[in-house]
C-alpha cells in the first residue's frame, strides 16, 4: 500500500544550517495493517507521517502509495489522491468551531473531486449514529466534550471512505479512560472494515495496542 525507499526529509532553517528530520528511511505499510509510529519528541515521527499522508513531500528518496510515485504527481493530482485515499485524525481534533458537528464531518466530501456513490448527509449521520453522538450533529465543537470531539474528528476522517486513517496523538488530549475508547474504535475499525491504520505515539502503552510498532529515533528507524 504504502512503501518508502531511501527517504530523508531536510529542512533549512537559514542560509547556512539545516535540519535533517528523516534519515534514509525505508519503510512498507501493508493494506490491512493496524500500526504505530512511536519515539520521542523530535524524533521525526510527526514528520515520516506527515510524508505517508501527502501532506508534505521527502527531499530525497522514493515514496510509493497505491503504487504511484509521488514525486510524478501534480499538486491537484496529489490533493485528490489525498482527498480520496486517507483520513486524519488529529490530537487537537482541528475541528471549525463556527460549524456545527454535522457540517464538521461533512467538510471533506465538500472538497470531493469526484462524484460520490452515496448521500454525504446519510452517511455523515450514520457515522455520527455509530460512534454515538449523532444526538449532537446541531451543537458546536465548543459545547461537547473532549472525548466527543475526537469522535466526529473520526467521522469526518471516514466521510470519503479512505483507506487509510492516519491518527497523530489521537489519545493526546483525553483521560486515560475516553483513550482507551478511542483507541477501541480505531482497532475496530481496522479489524471489521479493513481499514489501514496507522497511529503516531510517543506512549508505550498506546503503541502496544497496534499490532506492527514502528520505532523511529532521531529521524531514523531503528
Amino acid at each position: 500500500m504504502i512503501n518508502l525507499k531511501n527517504v530523508y526529509k531536510e529542512f533549512q532553517l537559514d542560509e547556512n544550517v539545516a535540519y535533517t528530520a528523516l534519515r534514509n528511511v525505508t519503510l512498507t505499510i501493508k493494506e490491512g495493517e493496524f500500526s504505530s509510529i512511536i519515539g520521542p519528541s523530535g524524533s521525526g515521527k510527526s514528520t515520516l507521517m506527515h510524508i505517508i499522508g501527502l501532506l508534505d513531500k521527502a527531499s530525497r528518496g522514493q515514496v510509493l502509495v497505491q503504487g504511484k510515485d509521488v514525486k510524478r504527481l501534480n499538486d491537484d493530482e496529489l490533493s485528490t489522491l489525498r482527498n480520496e485515499f486517507v483520513g486524519f485524525v488529529f490530537q487537537q481534533f482541528n475541528l471549525i468551531n463556527k460549524l456545527t458537528v454535522l457540517e464538521n464531518v461533512l467538510v471533506p466530501s465538500i472538497y470531493a473531486r469526484k462524484k460520490l456513490k452515496y448521500d454525504p448527509y446519510k452517511k455523515a449521520m450514520y457515522l455520527l449514529e455509530r460512534f454515538g453522538i449523532a444526538e449532537k450533529a446541531k451543537s458546536y465543537p465548543n459545547k461537547i466534550s473532549g472525548g466527543q470531539q475526537q469522535r466526529v474528528a473520526m467521522a469526518r476522517a471516514l466521510i470519503m471512505e479512505p483507506k487509510l486513517i492516519l491518527a497523530d496523538e489521537p489519545t493526546g488530549n483525553l483521560d486515560t479512560k475516553t483513550g482507551d475508547e478511542i483507541m477501541k474504535l480505531l482497532g475496530e475499525l481496522n479489524k471489521k472494515e479493513k481499514i489501514t491504520v496507522v497511529i503516531v505515539t510517543h506512549e508505550p502503552y498506546i503503541a502496544a495496542k497496534t499490532k506492527k510498532q514502528i520505532r523511529i529515533v532521531d529521524g531514523k528507524i531503528v
